[in-house]
């Protein structure tokens, strides 16, 4: 599988809550960041989490958020960041 993003692309989490595993946090969906780097291609931890095989590998990013975006009451300077590592699958064009 090839990546969808690169460094510098925004990016928003997509909304989601499947009934078993998954790997992103609920309090960063729905929000907008920008992609820093690829890590590279993985298997999907949340079909392996079931016994599957996590075919097809993913893409694994870490994407950038603004704290004040990502806490609306955030107290901390104004330029403080967050590295969240995220599956391409859960992500979307901003």
């Amino acid at each position: 599988m090839s990546a969808r993003f690169k460094a510098g692309d925004r990016v928003k989490v997509r909304l989601g809550s499947p009934p078993r595993h998954f790997r992103t946090p609920t309090y960063i969906q729905g929000k907008i960041g920008t992609v820093e780097r690829l890590h590279g291609t993985y298997r999907n931890p949340e079909s392996l989490a079931h016994g599957g095989d996590g075919l097809p590998k993913q893409p694994l990013y870490r994407v950038r958020f603004a704290q004040p975006h990502v806490w609306g009451k955030y107290p901390g300077p104004p330029r403080d960041q967050l590295l969240i590592d995220i599956y391409e699958h859960w992500l979307e064009p901003a």
